[in-house]
């Protein structure tokens, strides 16, 4: 995966052709992985990823993650092997429950998610597949509780946190053991000036926030309902989204490297994709790949 990848929504509004380039760069610029999310209103994960893929030579593609409420256990085991296939073992299939308001939407209800992905991977371990497979897609969970990280070491190649703090990876890691993979997501706003950047992290920070997913994981970690409120306080904002010059920004980084984690990869917030990318372009030259 590389110490550094990328972590990515906005492309999914994208045409496939800027998609395909921006990929390219990405890859050109040397960030090991480009993790993609799935959403009611953008591209389906495992087809998003076929777009990717083809636009690429090494960097591996992830879903970050792909909706086990969207497709069944063996559509998803046999996508994945498909593109595992396909693409010389560069996919990665991230799996995640999501989370209420996002699931009733698409007529589920939503039940236990530890049971759910328990039942998920079971009937995916259970799927035959006749086509040619070197080797399967690597799984990982988008985790962020104990038991779905100890579900995560049990099961899968390790847990993809998201929305997460530099205190969460610690715990994480000590959950997971030594050898699973830790990817948590780090947002990043390129931007020096305080209350610009808290201004676009909290636009950010305001929609998640609502989520009880994630908000309780934020509880268990000892922020308080003040923190949660009205888009997070200045502290709970800093602790989630990294702002201020590229060396900053790197550090926040190296932070989660020492804390536990395997790979982080960083989702820049930014007003187009093109502008994303560009901050992307000078993150690595500052050093956020090397360092």
């Amino acid at each position: 995966m590389g110490r550094v990848g990328v972590w990515n929504t906005t492309l999914s509004a994208e045409s496939a052709s800027f998609e395909r380039e921006a990929a390219a760069e990405m890859e050109s610029l040397g960030f090991g992985t480009l993790w993609v999310g799935e959403s009611p209103k953008g591209k389906e994960a495992l087809a998003h990823s076929a777009i990717l893929l083809g636009a690429t030579q090494r960097m591996l593609i992830a879903t970050g993650i792909a909706n086990v409420w969207v497709r069944d256990a063996t559509a998803a085991s046999n996508g994945a092997n498909a593109l595992a296939e396909a693409f010389g073992g560069r996919f990665v299939l991230g799996l995640g429950v999501s989370h209420a308001p996002l699931v009733s939407v698409r007529g589920h209800d939503y039940q236990r998610p530890v049971s759910v992905m328990r039942s998920y991977l079971d009937a995916m371990d259970a799927t035959e597949y006749s086509g040619p497979l070197p080797e399967p897609a690597p799984r990982m969970l988008a985790a962020l509780r104990t038991r779905m990280l100890e579900l995560a070491a049990q099961r899968t190649h390790g847990a993809h946190p998201y929305f997460v703090t530099l205190e969460h990876t610690a715990r994480a890691r000590a959950i997971l053991g030594p050898d699973p993979v830790l990817a948590p997501e780090q947002t990043v706003v390129l931007d020096t000036d305080p209350e610009r950047a808290r201004q676009t992290a909290r636009r950010f920070t305001s929609f998640y926030l609502r989520l009880p997913n994630y908000a309780n994981n934020l509880r268990d970690l000892g922020w308080g309902d003040q923190d949660l409120a009205n888009g997070g306080s200045d502290a709970l904002v800093d602790a989630l989204v990294a702002w201020g010059d590229p060396e900053t920004i790197i550090e926040r980084v190296r932070a989660h490297h020492d804390a536990g984690a395997d790979h982080v990869c960083v989702q820049p917030l930014a007003e187009t994709a093109g502008d994303m990318v560009e901050h992307l372009r000078i993150l690595a030259r500052s050093g956020l790949i090397s360092g």
